[in-house]
Parts: C-alpha cells; sequence; structure tokens
C-alpha cells in the first residue's frame, strides 16, 4: 500500500505511464472504503446490532444510528472518511437510511471492483452507474404511493418503521404518535412544503423509564424556579418577561477601591444598593410581568439575593441561567421578546401563557409552561421531555426520537410511501437486469453490477433477522418475476412476505432516492482517483 501511494521519483511522466499504480490506488480506495460498509452492515433493519463505541476519554456511546456510528469511529483513510461523509448527506437530506446508503455504497464498490478486474474503464463505469441510478429513482417513484398529510395513519406507520430498528423499539407506540403530533401542530399540513425541526425541541431528564416521556404542547425548561427567597413555583395567567441585562448593583468599567471610614458611609453604600435593586424591581412589576427569565451573564451575578428577596415579595416567579442560544427558541415560543434594558422594560414586550409551574415527577425537575397562544402555527413549538434510567439510553431514544421526525419531514417534503423491507431494492435489481438485457456492450455488463449490487439490503436484512439469505432473496427473485412489487422480507413471520405493506412496513420515498442518488455519487467520486498525493 505504502508502495503503492509513494510519489516515484520517475524522470517526467513516468509514474502515470505505469498502468499498475492507478489501479493500486483504486483497490485500496475501495477496499478502505468497503472495510467501513462492512463494519456498519451488521447493524441494518430491525434485528440489526448495536455497537458500542468509547471514545479516547473514556466515554461509551451506544447507538445503532448509522450517522452518530461513523462520526464517532476514527476513520482515518481519505476513501473511508467520503463514506462518513455521505452518511452525514443522508442524515441531512432525509434524516433516515444514514446506515443503508452506506451498506448500498459499499455493495456499489464491490461491484464496480469486479468490472475494473475484466478491464472496464473506471469512467464508463461511473457514468453507467449514475444512469442506472436515475433508472431506479424512477423505478421508486412508479412503485410509490402518494399519501395526505391529514392521514394520522399512515404518518404513524412510517414512523414506527423507523423506530423499529432502535433500541427503543418496544416503545414505538408512544414515541411514534409523540414524534408524528409534534411534527403536525408545528406546520400546516394544507400548505407545508418544510418542517423546521428548531421548533420541535426535546429535553432529556435521567430517572424513570422510556414510557415515562411525554409531548407538551408548550415549552419546557430545564432550569429550575429560584426558590431560595421562597418565590412562587406556579403562575397562572402569566406575562412572561426575557431579560438580558443582570439584577445585581451594577460595577464600574474600570478597576476601583473603595475607601469607607465611616459606618455611616456603609450604611449609605448599602442603602443605595437597596434602592437601586428595588426601583428595577418596580418597573418589572409595573409592566404587569410575573414571570421572569434572566439570561445567564458571565461578567457578574445574573441575580443577587437582595432583588430575589424583592421579586418574590411581590410575586414574581425567577428563573435564571438562560444559556444564549435559547433565547431565540423562548421568545419564539412565549412570544416575548429580549429585553436588553430596564428603561425599555415594557408591557408589549412580554409574552404571554395560561399556567407556568414547576413539575417534580421521577426525581427531575423541570419548568413546564402551556397555553400560549400565538398566531399562526409557524410560530407554535412543542417540547418532548424524554425520560430514561441512563444517560446511555436516553441519549439514544433523543436519536431515535430526531430519526422519526426527519421520517415525518421526508413525507412533508416528498409526500409518496413505498414499502419497506427491501421491497424496493429487490424491484429496482429485477427492473434493471431486465433493462440491461436490451443494452449492448459494457454498458449491460454494468447496468446488470448495478442491478445485482442493489441486493445488499434485503440479503443484509435477512442475515441479520437469522434468515437463510440465499433463500429468501432468490424467492423474492422468483415473486418479483411474477409482479409482485411489494414482496419483501418479513422479520415477523420469518421469510417472505407477498405484500409487505400489510404489516405496516412502509418508509418515505425520499429516503430511498436521496440515498441511492447520494450512493451512486459518491462511487463515481471514488472510482475516479488514480492518485493520492500528500500536500506540504
Amino acid at each position: 500500500m505504502a508502495a503503492a501511494l509513494g510519489i516515484q521519483g520517475n524522470v517526467g511522466n513516468a509514474a502515470f505511464k505505469d498502468k499498475e499504480k492507478p489501479m493500486a490506488v483504486r483497490t485500496a480506495n475501495i477496499m478502505a472504503a468497503r472495510a467501513v460498509a462492512d463494519a456498519i452492515r451488521t447493524s441494518l433493519g430491525p434485528r440489526g446490532m448495536d455497537k458500542m463505541i468509547q471514545s479516547g476519554k473514556g466515554e461509551n456511546l451506544i447507538t445503532n444510528d448509522g450517522s452518530t456510528m461513523l462520526k464517532s469511529m476514527s476513520v482515518m483513510h481519505p476513501a473511508a472518511k467520503m463514506l462518513v461523509d455521505l452518511s452525514n448527506a443522508q442524515d441531512v437530506e432525509a434524516g433516515d437510511g444514514t446506515t443503508s446508503v452506506v451498506v448500498i455504497a459499499g455493495s456499489l464498490l464491490g461491484a464496480a471492483d469486479r468490472l475494473l478486474a475484466k478491464g472496464i474503464h473506471p469512467t464508463i463505469i461511473s457514468e453507467s452507474f449514475q444512469r442506472a441510478s436515475k433508472a431506479a429513482v424512477r423505478i421508486l417513484q412508479d412503485m410509490s404511493q402518494p399519501i395526505s398529510l391529514s392521514d394520522r395513519t399512515t404518518l404513524l406507520q412510517a414512523a414506527s418503521t423507523s423506530l423499529s430498528s432502535k433500541i427503543v423499539s418496544q416503545y414505538s407506540g408512544l414515541l411514534g404518535p409523540m414524534a408524528v403530533d409534534a411534527v403536525l401542530k408545528t406546520i400546516d399540513p394544507k400548505t407545508a412544503e418544510n418542517v423546521d425541526l428548531r421548533n420541535i425541541r426535546i429535553i432529556k431528564k435521567v430517572g424513570g423509564t422510556i414510557e415515562d416521556s411525554e409531548m407538551i404542547d408548550g415549552l419546557v425548561l430545564n432550569q429550575p424556579v429560584i426558590k431560595s427567597s421562597g418565590g412562587p413555583t406556579r403562575i397562572e395567567k402569566a406575562k412572561i418577561a426575557l431579560i438580558q441585562f443582570q439584577l445585581s448593583p451594577p460595577k464600574p468599567d474600570m478597576e476601583n477601591q473603595i475607601v469607607v471610614n465611616d459606618y455611616r458611609q456603609m450604611d449609605k453604600i448599602l442603602k443605595e444598593e437597596r434602592t437601586y435593586l428595588l426601583n428595577m424591581v418596580k418597573k418589572i412589576q409595573k409592566a404587569k410581568c410575573n414571570v421572569l427569565f434572566i439570561q445567564k451573564s458571565i461578567l457578574r451575578d445574573a441575580v443577587n439575593d437582595l432583588s430575589l428577596h424583592f421579586l418574590s415579595r411581590l410575586k414574581i416567579m425567577a428563573i435564571k441561567d438562560i444559556e444564549r442560544d435559547e433565547v431565540e427558541f423562548l421568545c419564539k415560543s412565549t412570544g416575548c421578546k429580549p429585553i436588553a434594558n430596564i428603561d425599555t422594560f415594557t408591557e408589549d414586550k412580554l409574552g404571554s401563557a395560561d399556567l407556568v409551574e414547576e413539575v417534580q415527577s421521577s426525581g427531575a425537575r423541570y419548568v413546564k409552561v402551556t397555553g400560549i397562544r400565538t398566531g399562526s402555527p409557524q410560530h407554535q413549538t412543542v417540547s418532548i421531555v424524554a425520560r430514561g434510567a441512563n444517560t446511555l439510553v436516553l441519549d439514544e431514544a433523543e436519536r431515535s426520537i430526531h430519526d422519526a421526525l426527519c421520517v415525518i419531514r421526508c413525507l412533508v417534503k416528498k409526500k409518496a410511501l413505498i414499502a419497506g423491507g427491501g421491497a424496493p431494492e429487490i424491484e429496482i435489481a429485477h427492473q434493471l437486469a431486465k433493462k440491461a438485457r436490451e443494452l449492448s456492450g459494457t454498458e449491460s455488463i454494468c447496468w446488470k453490477a448495478f442491478a445485482d449490487a442493489m441486493e445488499v439490503i434485503p440479503t443484509t436484512l435477512a442475515e441479520n433477522a437469522g434468515l437463510n439469505s440465499i433463500k429468501v432473496v432468490t424467492d423474492l427473485r422468483h415473486r418479483h418475476d411474477m409482479g409482485e412489487r411489494n414482496a419483501g422480507v418479513s422479520i415477523r413471520s420469518g421469510g417472505v412476505k407477498t405484500n409487505i405493506a400489510e404489516e405496516k412496513v412502509l418508509q418515505p420515498l425520499l429516503v430511498s432516492t436521496s440515498a441511492i442518488e447520494l450512493a451512486a455519487e459518491t462511487v463515481k467520486m471514488i472510482l475516479r482517483i488514480d492518485d493520492i498525493a500528500l500536500s506540504r
């Protein structure tokens, strides 16, 4: 490998006259990329295994999510890194199918390797694969069935299919509806073309089990209410303000010292401080505010004990340490505007809610804001409180909910569903093999290789479920030849099911189309590389 990559010091272009080197580079690239694909292949499908990843600091991570696995692995080879980027691209585009896309790319690279061994030029292979992938997308579009966003049951089936391969799969009856309702609350189903997932916030709280997770139509805060001065923990008909200034005595900008040589002067300083804070708190009360969110400050205390005492006497609830990156979400959720100075504290900058209360359940405290009225669904935000026994389960639950939300987002972007369980891939393999017979020359060989490579998904699904993969795939080929387009691998019945859609195994069209397009593009990129040169 080192000899293949080392740039040979021959005079002129002798390095490129040697046909061995580009072949060796290509083979090395394909080997490295396939090694990554094989590493995560076992985690595909509902019976796929999970990976435990240990970081350099000794932290553990257990996951089934392709994108998370590849991000966390230390991949050194540049061609293998391209597969990590491919998985990320699929995560951004569709949010699901991150393992499938890498497995498909690995299989296509294997097919390309065999074609290169036959002496076919890499450019011809990559361009044929590109054309075959376009034909595959058309086949998928013909297979798909259009849906309406008002059809909640169909959306639920798609969300449950996405959750079926996760650790939390036994809770898909709870998490699936949660994901569907969360998306539908933040969009207008009649006109929506996309979903902004930033409007859906997932808060993780250790304690209880996943069954205790809930979706809240409103806002949930991680920060507790400050109760040290005996302030209220529940406010009805709340008027909410978000302040970015501090409720503590001002500090001068310069370094200075005050020398006090008389106790009356000391009293005067303390009195000034009290008056300053009391006036600030009175201004807040005058604007009819009764819930105060205080942004975190690094310069000085955001609030001190004296101002908290005044706030509690005036029955104003205070919540401090609001992070800077939360401000936009809080303003969107409650309808308030951030206030940077006490002089601009007016009633029109306040948000309103029916109820703000601190809730305690299974040993965790959080603040719940409900009954927020914002004009349009676009400004509506939703919070999901995820519960779990430990952080490992919680992190995986968060990733699973995110995948389910992405599946619903895919259906909003492209309102069509296709059957799952390897049915679309076998259908593509069947149709492309048929088209390959009509073509001639190298194009025909490349199309046939692409068709065979697509069978990796049903093969892997069957292998991971402990079925006889050769028998299953042969049976599937036969059924698709007979025109049963939705025949797929059924894990429940342990074999082939004529219509997998009856088992509610459905996935968005966008997940499959983007997986094939992105995989074909990545393979094209890897095949076109014939040399790796190191920069200074």
